[in-house]
């Protein structure tokens, strides 16, 4: 009786038998939904030591296929594939869609440094997108990196002037760029930081100069400031971000410092008194300033 097959292998492939010592490798599934020339490298490279074994290969590579993929292979014409070239060809044209689309060089010119993207993010993001073009031509890349920065940075003027500069040397002076930027934000931050901690004490030393209530500032304010006559100061300038969010003043109605330290409040309260309109909250031990 003859033989016949019923699956997309020739007899020859059917009827094949593992080799002496043969152990099953571990694979990724795949599924259909990925870049077939991908699963072929990573199949070719797991299975290199039977890439001679062609039957071998063919049967083991069906192993690797579930879901939609595995259901494909089904549907192959009986007796169809004759060896593994074969089978990696039907599997590619099927699964082309998935492919990637690969990019070339020129792609880097769409990498442009965003303004508020400081120069060590955008050496890192070039990298990552260089990383992933196969030969990648050094002379359109590091014409890229250049193109992407503002014509205004002073890192520009410099590659313009510096043309002979590999891409690796354009690298290293962007990132002692960086580490500029990074020591000039770093100053600017302490010395905006000192600023902030040095108001305090020129308010504290104006402190006894001040009339003495009965009652904390504070609530004076809560009684008057809905009086027709009472004027709320204008609203803070600069950068709000940087104050001290734990401290709330009632008088100008934001953060940075406490009602009761506020000295704005304080010398408008002086100016309040000397018109007798906080006579009520007057420590009566203490002479009212004129």
């Amino acid at each position: 009786m003859t033989n016949i097959s019923m699956s997309p292998f020739t007899n020859e492939i059917e009827w094949i038998d593992p080799p002496r010592g043969f152990t099953m490798p571990h694979f990724i599934p795949y599924k259909g939904d990925e870049d077939p020339d991908r699963h072929l490298k990573y199949y070719r490279s797991t299975m290199i030591l039977y890439r001679n074994n062609d039957a071998l290969m063919c049967k083991i590579f069906t192993t690797t296929l579930q879901g939609e993929a595995q259901d494909w292979f089904h549907t192959l014409p009986l007796q169809s594939i004759r060896s593994f070239n074969k089978l990696s060809f039907v599997f590619t044209k099927e699964y082309s869609s998935n492919r990637s689309i690969k990019r070339t060089s020129d792609h880097l010119f769409s990498i442009i440094k965003d303004p508020r993207e400081i120069i060590y993010d955008y050496v890192k993001r070039f990298k990552m997108e260089k990383a992933k073009i196969v030969n990648c031509n050094e002379d359109i890349a590091t014409a890229a990196f250049r193109n992407g920065l503002p014509t205004e940075h002073p890192l520009f003027e410099k590659l313009i002037m510096r043309e002979e500069l590999t891409l690796a040397a354009l690298h290293a002076l962007a990132e002692k760029h960086a580490l500029w930027d990074e020591a000039k934000q770093f100053n600017k931050n302490e010395s905006e930081k000192k600023h902030m901690e040095r108001s305090p004490t020129r308010e504290d030393s104006v402190l006894e100069t001040f009339t003495t209530f009965t009652v904390p500032i504070g609530q004076i304010l809560s009684k008057l400031k809905n009086e027709p006559w009472f004027e709320l100061p204008p609203p803070m300038k600069g950068d709000l971000t940087r104050l001290d969010h734990t401290k709330y003043c009632a008088f100008h109605q934001g953060p940075g410092h406490t009602t009761n330290g506020c000295l704005k409040w304080k010398q408008y309260l002086e100016k309040l008194t000397n018109e007798g309109r906080c006579d009520e909250y007057l420590d009566r031990s203490t002479k009212r300033p004129t």
